[in-house]
């Protein structure tokens, strides 16, 4: 059977599909990946287990649409960026270290989120596409007064980078901190011989 559309929830039916990802979040920020089983997470939550299965395809769909929620907070949380720098590298960077900041206080909740978000299900990969949108206009947001060619290069390198230093880091050969340093050296690079428009 197809999980439901969460879009097309009832109130008490969303209610309960928000506290199956809040318990498997828990259980990621305090043992990782693995520490989430289905289970543990139907008996934190207080649902039943094929309540789940109603939501989510996996535990890698869970943790994936917890990754949404995360990316979309981060994308209404967004502060203006045009009080965070003088030039449209300092702001990249200041919203690339927001972006990373919350990874590096929660690693293993992170490192569970971008574990899920490699898996091959269907349902993950509609994640993944939420996921890079919702970054590419949070990472679109500092540098909105440059090109919008330029821009959008910029953008989808650094969204590359992205991807590329958060799969290192859960395969083991980055570590957390590396995520927001590689980003910053992407971003002064790309950036360095950028004026911003008169």
């Amino acid at each position: 059977m197809a999980p439901v559309a969460h879009r097309n929830l009832t109130r008490s039916q969303a209610e309960r599909r928000q506290r199956v990802i809040d318990a498997a979040m828990t259980l990621a920020a305090s043992g990782g990946y693995e520490a989430v089983q289905m289970r543990d997470v139907a008996a934190k939550a207080g649902v039943a287990l094929g309540t789940i299965y109603r939501y989510f395809t996996s535990k890698d769909h869970l943790l994936a649409a917890a990754m949404v929620e995360w990316s979309v907070d981060l994308e209404e949380r967004g502060a203006d960026p045009s009080a965070n720098g003088s030039t449209p590298s300092d702001r990249m960077v200041d919203v690339l270290r927001q972006v990373t900041r919350g990874m590096e206080r929660r690693p293993r909740l992170a490192e569970a989120l971008i574990t899920a978000m490699t898996a091959k299900d269907p349902a993950v990969v509609e994640c993944q596409r939420v996921v890079t949108d919702t970054i590419t206009r949070v990472l679109a947001r500092p540098i909105a007064d440059l090109s919008p060619n330029l821009s959008d290069g910029i953008v989808r390198v650094l969204v590359h980078v992205w991807h590329s230093v958060n799969l290192g880091w859960v395969n083991g050969w980055k570590s957390v901190g590396d995520i927001g340093d590689e980003l910053e050296e992407a971003a002064r690079l790309l950036l360095r011989d950028v004026e911003v428009p008169a």
